[in-house]
C-alpha cells in the first residue's frame, strides 16, 4: 500500500503540474480527489484492511491526498495570475501610438434617410427649402387653408408657446386660451401671430411661395411636433414635404413624380402605387397613396404582391393656398405631398418602434446605422 501510494502520488503530482488550464486542472481535481475519484477510492478500501494495516495505509493515503490537493491549489493560483497577465497584455493600450483615424461613430438613419431623399428628389430637380421650428399660426394653420375650428389646431395635436413669454409649450389650446380670455369663439385675426411648435413642415411651403417666384420645385424635410406618444407616435418626428408649381403641372405629373420616388427609394423596380380620394384644407383634390406589400407569415414584404399599405398623403395645391402664399391661382397651379421620415425608414430598414430611434443606444446605432462614407447616390446603392 505504501509503494503503491507513493507511485500514484508521483502520477497525481506530474499531472497537477502538467494542466494546461483551470478547466483541465479541475477536470483532475475529479478524477483523483471527487467522490468516485481514484484516491477516493482507496480511501473507501480501508475498511478491509486489519487494524495495524489499516493505520500505516490511512496515514499513507491521507499524505497523498494532502500533497495532491496541495498541489492543485497551488497550481491553481500559477494558472489564475497567468491568466491575468495575459488579460493584462491584450488589453494594454499603448498610448503613444497615433491615433486612429478611421471611422468609429455611425450616421443615424433619420439622417441617412434624408440624405437619401434628398439624392433622389435632386435628380428629378427638386430644391431643398427649410424654416423655423417656432412658426406662426398664420404659416402653420391658417395660410394652408386650416380654418380655426380644425381639430388639428387642438391643443392634443399642437404644441402652442405660453403667450406669458415663457418659451414653454402652452397647456391650453389657442381657442380655448382666446374663448376665455374674450369671451367668444377664435377667429384667423385672434390667432394671427400666435407661436407654436410647426405640426408640420408644411409652413416652409408657404414661406418658400412668399419669398420666391414661380416655377418652384422644392423639398422640405425637417422636425414637425405634436402632442402624441406610442409605439407608433412621437412628440417630436420628422417629416419631409414636397411642393411643385408651374402653369402646367397636373395630377398625373404628381403620380408619376411619386412612383419614381417610392421605386427608387425602397429599391422595388416594379413597386404599386394606388392613389386613394382623401380630404386634406391644403390640396384639391387630395388623395392617400399606398404601396403595395404582403402581410403573408407575419412578416411585411414591399412589392407586387396584391395587398396594400398607407405611406402618405398629396394632393393639387388648394386655389387658396396659393393665393395665401403670394402666387397667382389664376395663371400657376401644383401638387404637393408630405411623408414621415420615420415610417419609411421603419420600413426600408425592419426597424420595429419608433420610440428606439430617439433612445440613443449605442447598440441600436451600431446595428441600424451606417457607416459616415455611405453616401446616398442614385449611381451606386449606399448599403
Amino acid at each position: 500500500m505504501l509503494e503503491d501510494a507513493r507511485r500514484m502520488e508521483k502520477k497525481w503530482l506530474e499531472a497537477v503540474a502538467a494542466a494546461s488550464g483551470l478547466e483541465a486542472l479541475e477536470a483532475l481535481r475529479v478524477e483523483a480527489l471527487g467522490k468516485k475519484g481514484e484516491i477516493s477510492g482507496l480511501m473507501k478500501g480501508l475498511g478491509a484492511l486489519t487494524p495495524d494495516e489499516r493505520k500505516s495505509a490511512g496515514a499513507a493515503l491521507n499524505q497523498l491526498k494532502d500533497a495532491v490537493a496541495a498541489a492543485i491549489e497551488a497550481r491553481k493560483a500559477q494558472l489564475g495570475e497567468a491568466a491575468i497577465d495575459a488579460r493584462l497584455q491584450r488589453e494594454t493600450l499603448d498610448m503613444t501610438l497615433p491615433v486612429s483615424t478611421g471611422p468609429q461613430g455611425r450616421l443615424h438613419p433619420i439622417s441617412q434617410t434624408i440624405d437619401e431623399i434628398i439624392a433622389i428628389f435632386g435628380e428629378m430637380g427638386f430644391k431643398v427649402a427649410e424654416g423655423p421650428d417656432i412658426e406662426e399660426d398664420f404659416y402653420n394653420f391658417t395660410a394652408l387653408n386650416i380654418p380655426p375650428d380644425h381639430p388639428a389646431r387642438q391643443m392634443h395635436d399642437t404644441f402652442y408657446l405660453g403667450a406669458s413669454g415663457s418659451g414653454r409649450p402652452n397647456a391650453v389650446g389657442a381657442e380655448e386660451g382666446i374663448e376665455k380670455k374674450y369671451g367668444k369663439a377664435a377667429t384667423p385675426t385672434d390667432l394671427e401671430g400666435r407661436k407654436l411648435l410647426r405640426t408640420h413642415t408644411s409652413p416652409v411651403q408657404i414661406r418658400y411661395m412668399k419669398s420666391h417666384k414661380p416655377p418652384m420645385r422644392i423639398i422640405a424635410p425637417g422636425r414637425t411636433y405634436r402632442c402624441d406618444s406610442d409605439m407608433t407616435h412621437t412628440p417630436m418626428f420628422h417629416q419631409v414635404e414636397g411642393l411643385v408649381i408651374d402653369e402646367k403641372t397636373h395630377m398625373g405629373h404628381l403620380k408619376g413624380c411619386l412612383t419614381e420616388f417610392c421605386r427608387a427609394f425602397f429599391g422595388v423596380s416594379d413597386l404599386p402605387l394606388r392613389f386613394r380620394p382623401s380630404f386634406f384644407p391644403f390640396t384639391e383634390p387630395s388623395a392617400e397613396v399606398d404601396i403595395g406589400c404582403s402581410r403573408k407569415g407575419g412578416e411585411l414584404k414591399l412589392g407586387n404582391y396584391g395587398d396594400w399599405l398607407e405611406i402618405l398623403g398629396c394632393g393639387m395645391v388648394h386655389p387658396k393656398v396659393l393665393e395665401l402664399g403670394g402666387v397667382d391661382p389664376t395663371r400657376y397651379q401644383g401638387f404637393a405631398f408630405g411623408m414621415g421620415i420615420e415610417r419609411i425608414a421603419m420600413l426600408k430598414y425592419g426597424i420595429p418602434d419608433l420610440r428606439t430611434f430617439f433612445d440613443g443606444d449605442a447598440r441600436w446605432l451600431s446595428h441600424y446605422g451606417f457607416q459616415p462614407l455611405d453616401v446616398p447616390s442614385l449611381v451606386g446603392a449606399a448599403r
